[in-house]
């Protein structure tokens, strides 16, 4: 499931998250919201902000491309060139 926005707003994230450690800061970990699409109070089910995502009707779940992209971020440990 192609969500190339997310991608591109992971990656803003960690690379803003390593020039802090290369600055100095005392980073100890990093969380995706959210892991999966789930209710949020101010948008109900519409948004889907999930980087897996989820068929209400039969909770299937299925990784969207931003999943794929993590994983391998966290297998290399780093990110892409």
């Amino acid at each position: 499931m192609a969500d190339a926005d997310r991608i591109a707003y992971l990656d803003g994230h960690l690379r803003a998250v390593h020039t802090a450690i290369e600055r100095g800061v005392d980073v100890r970990g990093y969380l995706v919201w959210s892991l999966m699409d789930n209710f949020e109070w101010a948008e109900g089910y519409r948004k889907r902000f999930g980087i897996i995502h989820v068929d209400y009707r039969t909770q299937r779940r299925t990784p969207k491309d931003s999943a794929l992209w993590y994983r391998d971020v966290i297998a290399r440990n780093g990110l892409p060139s």
